[in-house]
């Protein structure tokens, strides 16, 4: 239990160094821009962190910009607000990682495409309980979000199991691919001929029958295959309560 604890207080300690620089194209000022580089929780998502860095960054743009939406990209590819920090740079740099990571930030040609809108962090708190009020679905069939009043959504943390033996109805997993393209599917914790836990390996088997070698990442961590997915849901879940895994 001691160990379970000391776990759950790295991942949520976590922390990534960033460097924001501003993109070329859009430096209206003689005097370059100094970098701005700052610590980051890996839980986090960048509208969150991002205030002091795009105040940083104000005075060197156009005014006509100055109240256009910010945006970052890493190597032209934009990233998505929506997503876990620690996540994104997972799947980015995950086979090759890269400290400080570079990040490039851009107040113009707002790509429309690829990323949603995000005025205020109202839009990011509400995309955040939606996304805990699916996963508690899948866990709990809605019955921990139900009861819940609305201060207490800015507590929110890792949501146990409602008995120790119990477990969770299904697993809130999104698997994501190189290109971004997520994979979500019912995960059911345990197998249904025995009762016996599923491991990542059932998991992957199931989903990837195809593919003989398969290894999923998370927080910067290549998972062992016979880690339980009970266990692994508990402990390894982003705030979100949704364990989000990359293909590596």
């Amino acid at each position: 239990m001691a160990n379970d604890r000391e776990l759950l207080r790295e991942i949520w300690d976590g922390k990534l160094p960033i460097c924001f620089q501003l993109a070329q194209e859009e430096i209206m000022e003689i005097q370059q821009p100094d970098p701005f580089y700052v610590m980051v929780p890996r839980l986090s998502y960048f509208p969150l962190v991002t205030d002091k860095m795009k105040r940083h960054f104000l005075r060197y743009i156009s005014q006509e910009n100055s109240d256009s939406e910010m945006w970052l990209d890493y190597n032209g590819q934009p990233l998505k607000w929506h997503y876990p920090i620690g996540f994104l740079y997972d799947l980015f740099c995950g086979n090759e990682p890269q400290l400080p990571w570079i990040l490039t930030v851009h107040f113009t040609k707002f790509p429309e495409d690829i990323l949603l809108r995000c005025s205020n962090k109202d839009v990011v708190e509400a995309h955040f309980i939606s996304t805990v009020k699916e996963a508690d679905v899948l866990k709990h069939r809605g019955q921990v979000m139900s009861t819940m009043q609305k201060k207490d959504h800015n507590q929110l943390r890792l949501m146990e199991s409602h008995g120790e033996n119990e477990g969770f109805k299904h697993i809130p997993v999104r698997i994501y691919s190189d290109d971004g393209t997520c994979h979500q599917s019912l995960v059911n914790p345990k197998n249904c001929t025995d009762g016996s836990r599923k491991t990542v390996q059932h998991m992957i088997t199931e989903l990837y029958p195809d593919k003989t070698s398969v290894k999923l990442r998370t927080h910067g961590i290549t998972i062992p295959s016979d880690t339980p997915l009970q266990w692994l849901s508990e402990h390894l879940s982003y705030p979100d309560n949704f364990l989000h895994l990359c293909l590596c």
